[in-house]
């Protein structure tokens, strides 16, 4: 038998065709591999077990969240502590007892599930701060396959991890993977950080991690869109979708309702704008911001602030003909929002820290190349680490914000068009499709369980792009068939 691709992830889609860039990747790999897509289906299910549904060339197998599971593992542990956690917003993390325990005892059980169907010979592939966990209760039950782990949100700094109720256990479930995927370099930097203050820890010649009887890997795979798909999505959008209100010129802010993208500031900064750089022009701040996790009381705050600033601000410069800020809090299809990135002037990213944003990717690739808007990307954002073109901004700074779009709206054309060129090219580079390739060509190739006996061969010093190996010999990290401590030392990241 072949071997098959099990992709592990908190939701599983429903769709037959499923849409975004991620589920198109993972859909393709898996209709070439073979495998199984296993997460909770949102409308419930069996009380326990696996349950299959819909028809595909691979099964989709899908597990149920009681009310419990929803409260205290997903709204809970999942995203009241571990995503503001990873987010900076130590502030924000809600620790109570009860998250923490079903956090566990959700991924335990999905463990037992696995395990029930797994072959040695699979390879596991699980996604997300959901599911950190999961790989340490699969080898306890004794699966010896290759499983790898990609987080999509950044890797939390080390000080920020001393918030969780066992600081140490994050390294210790990230261990249990063969592969940690990362989505940049400095999220990259950060892991190894973390496992270089764990005495546990001790680090190979090439940047790999050995953890009790394993050998971990950490690598960044920045994730991309479909870039092909996309693009010829923007250039057939040729009706327009603002129908008879179409604003004469307008910015375009995408995301979803979170702390973490920044949108007080983003309203802030276009209303300095307006009070201290328009001179005559009348812009319209066209944001699209669908609610998320709404029971939780961060997120109601937030809508509460951005409806509140939206209503100053239009109340302070809005004109018979002219509405500055259009703040639509719902959901636009696909199709119809390629349409307006590509006619949007600017497109404005002004994330406080995100794993990568795929915004910035689709208002690049839907772009005309003879007359391309302008991407103002917050730092903060992963897609900043190679979309060093856009117009790179603090979102902290209301100021340095307003002044970025003053200059996005009077760039010439010259400029925007060499600034268009450098961002698609990393657009093209991170194709969702070349991402998946190469995070199952890693993950395939690791070594897995250690055997000290042989373990110099292992031990190769190599630069790469996602960190730089310590330059010590083999001879001198391998010491009667154990490597050599040395945390004092920069480790790659393979």
């Amino acid at each position: 038998m072949p071997r098959r691709l099990i992709v592990v992830s908190n939701r599983i889609p429903t769709e037959d065709v499923g849409s975004g860039g991620l589920v198109v990747a993972l859909n393709d790999s898996l209709t070439r591999q073979g495998g199984i897509w296993i997460g909770a289906h949102p409308d419930g299910g069996p009380e326990s077990g696996l349950f299959e549904i819909g028809k595909s060339p691979y099964q989709r197998l899908a597990f149920r969240l009681d009310k419990q599971d929803y409260q205290d593992y997903y709204l809970g542990f999942s995203n009241s502590v571990l995503w503001p956690l990873c987010h900076r917003r130590g502030d924000l993390v809600d620790l109570q007892p009860q998250f923490y325990d079903q956090y566990l005892k959700l991924n335990r059980r999905l463990a037992r599930m696995i395990v029930e169907i797994a072959r040695s010979d699979d390879l596991i592939w699980i996604h997300d701060y959901h599911l950190l966990p999961l790989a340490g209760f699969l080898r306890e039950a004794g699966l010896s396959c290759k499983i790898g782990f990609f987080l999509h949100i950044p890797f939390p700094a080390i000080a920020d991890l001393s918030i969780l109720p066992d600081p140490g256990a994050f390294a210790g479930w990230l261990a249990a993977y063969d592969l940690v995927g990362l989505q940049t370099r400095a999220d990259t930097a950060r892991c190894l950080e973390m496992f270089r203050a764990d005495p546990r820890a001790e680090f190979f010649q090439d940047g790999s991690v050995k953890f009790k009887d394993r050998l971990v890997r950490v690598r960044s795979f920045p994730i991309g869109i479909a870039v092909d798909a996309f693009r010829a999505v923007a250039e057939k959008a040729s009706e327009n979708p603002f129908g008879s209100d179409e604003p004469k010129e307008f910015i375009i802010g995408v995301d979803r309702l979170d702390y973490s993208k920044g949108l007080p500031h983003r309203f802030r900064a276009f209303g300095d704008y307006l009070e201290h750089h328009a001179e005559g022009r009348r812009p319209c701040l066209v944001q699209i911001a669908p609610p998320t996790r709404e029971v939780v009381d961060a997120y109601r705050q937030i809508t509460e602030e951005l409806e509140e600033l939206s209503g100053r601000i239009n109340g302070q410069h809005a004109e018979l003909d002219w509405t500055p800020i259009r703040y639509i809090h719902r959901p636009i299809a696909r199709d119809r929002l390629a349409g307006v990135y590509r006619r949007a002037r600017a497109c404005l990213v002004t994330s406080l820290a995100d794993g990568m944003n795929l915004v910035a990717k689709e208002y690049v690739a839907a772009q005309d190349p003879r007359d391309p808007g302008v991407l103002i990307l917050s730092r903060f954002a992963g897609a900043a680490e190679d979309m060093t073109n856009a117009l790179l901004v603090n979102p902290y700074d209301i100021g340095e914000l307003a002044r970025a779009i003053d200059m996005a709206l009077n760039m010439p054309l010259e400029e925007r068009e060499m600034r268009h060129r450098s961002c698609w090219e990393a657009v093209k580079n991170t194709d969702v499709s070349k991402w998946t390739e190469q995070y199952l060509s890693a993950l395939k190739a690791c070594s897995g369980t250690l055997s000290f006996h042989n373990a110099a061969h292992v031990v190769k010093a190599r630069h790469t792009q996602d960190g730089v190996a310590p330059t010590w010999s083999t001879s001198d990290n391998v010491k009667n068939g154990k490597p050599h401590k040395n945390r004092g030392r920069e480790g790659g990241s393979g």
